[in-house]
């Protein structure tokens, strides 16, 4: 057994153990789900949408390619919490409820949140897959597990911890992660630093185009990223369900500002590293191994800690989403449709029962979609529909003449253009208009437009301004 393995294996129990520890603070469904939480869980829980697989892996294999614009994923992704922050944490937080489809309803109705739901629901799912599928790849490339075997033992270890514990399991052990993810990020820049020179040996061996530019990655795809993670963060049930449960208004605002500012930066240290990567090993056949080949060939108790935070990286981000998907079943669909009258006791099982599912969904996924692309399609499809929702939501908020039924058709119609956007990009290698109107720009397009046309094609269902104003205050 490897120095490394050893290590990822200990960090992982680990986690597992406290996840379960905090199970005696989650008797309730409310502590299940989320409830007058403080700053530091708010940001602790909320980091783990953004800081997963994506932005250590995924940000290395960018730096690797194209140098320091592939930041721009996690620096978008904080613009988008920084605009949450600023414009709508007030708001979603005084609308006493923990799901974002329970925000909608506060402006376009109880059907609306029903089809919101089912739609965030699979976009949590599938991102939960991509993360799975990170953790197998993990276990593959450094622990030397078989594929399928990395995902059973790594996925059951998820849902343990998450299904014990809630929400305090997810706050609880993502400090731990967000503390070991930037601490060996960093220990793994001083000790490649030194291995290859520093800085200087970067600007040596790399040309600054595209290396040092921050668009070398391409202008589409950096304005793709911000205005999706704009839209997107506005409508991510793992990131907002936090914010949601804060103590209060206030909390919720704060720690909405300070998630913005731990997510930003963090990017900028693994491009510099896949950069670092690319000096290293010049010749690597796939650019995502930029990072797993960088560790494992550190002094080996230092490689192992720096595997431990890649490994703490998806743990964050797949505990989170798995618990928001059964929260959206268990109060959108559940509680609000199905038994309304149902006791804490129930529900709190529900809860348990909707999350350890999508948990499992994510884990067969993920062995059936291993080494495929169509993950990667669908990821983007499903970043595509969450912002496109936010866009109807805007247009409720501030809109009157929005109309409930307009906008439920508003969105499973964009969702539909979605669909056929990237599945045409999956079949011709390219999208059906442009190169550069991506899915991202088409759903928004259309979102925009669907949603005015609808709205005028079903007027009897318009709100009301006086129902409007009283739920933007309640």
């Amino acid at each position: 057994m490897s120095v490394q393995f050893l290590i990822i294996i200990l960090y992982f129990a680990l986690t597992v153990g406290i996840g379960v520890y905090s199970q005696k603070k989650s008797t309730s469904s409310d502590a299940f789900l989320g409830a007058k939480l403080g700053v530091m869980m708010c940001v602790a829980a909320g980091t783990g949408e953004w800081l997963g697989g994506t932005s250590t892996t995924g940000v290395s294999e960018y730096g690797y390619s194209f140098g320091l614009s592939g930041a721009w994923y996690t620096i978008a992704n904080g613009i988008g919490v920084m605009v949450l922050a600023l414009l709508f944490a007030k708001l979603y937080r005084s609308l006493d409820t923990v799901t974002v489809p329970g925000v909608v309803e506060k402006f376009i109705g109880v059907n609306a949140r029903v089809v919101a739901s089912v739609l965030l629901i699979f976009v949590m799912i599938v991102v939960g897959t991509s993360q799975v599928i990170a953790a197998g790849t993990l276990g593959v490339s450094v622990l030397g597990l078989d594929f399928n075997m990395a995902v059973i033992i790594l996925g059951i270890g998820f849902i343990i911890y998450t299904l014990a514990g809630g929400m305090n399991a997810v706050g609880y052990t993502n400090m731990m992660h967000l503390c070991a993810m930037y601490g060996g990020v960093i220990l793994a820049l001083i000790l490649v630093g030194k291995d290859i020179g520093g800085i200087q040996a970067l600007q040596t061996a790399l040309p600054a185009d595209p290396y040092f530019s921050w668009t070398g990655i391409g202008m589409p795809k950096v304005s793709s990223w911000i205005i999706a993670s704009i839209l997107g963060a506005c409508t991510a049930q793992a990131g907002i369900q936090p914010i949601l449960a804060a103590r209060d208004v206030k909390v919720a605002k704060k720690a909405a500002i300070i998630t913005a500012f731990a997510v930003a930066p963090f990017g900028i240290l693994t491009a510099v590293l896949g950069m670092a990567a690319r000096v290293r090993f010049p010749g690597l056949a796939n650019a995502k191994l930029a990072l797993p080949t960088l560790m494992m060939n550190l002094q080996p108790v230092a490689g192992g800690i720096v595997l431990a935070s890649i490994t703490a990286a998806i743990l964050s981000t797949v505990s989170p989403i798995i618990l928001a998907a059964g929260t959206m079943f268990t109060k959108d669909i559940y509680q609000r449709i199905l038994r309304p009258d149902a006791t804490d006791k129930k529900v709190l099982f529900v809860s348990r029962l909707s999350t350890g599912i999508s948990g499992a969904l994510c884990i067969i996924l993920a062995l059936f979609m291993y080494g495929s692309t169509r993950i990667l399609d669908m990821v983007y499809y499903a970043y595509t529909l969450r912002g496109s929702l936010f866009v109807v939501l805007l247009f409720a908020i501030y809109w009157k003449r929005t109309s409930p039924k307009g906008a439920v058709v508003a969105m499973v119609f964009t969702g539909i253009v979605g669909l056929i956007w990237v599945a045409y990009k999956a079949v011709y290698g390219r999208f059906p208009i442009h190169p550069a109107i991506t899915e991202t720009y088409a759903s928004v397009i259309v979102a925009f437009i669907s949603t005015i046309v609808f709205s005028y094609v079903y007027k009897d269902g318009k709100l009301h301004s006086q129902t409007l104003k009283h739920q933007k205050i309640s």
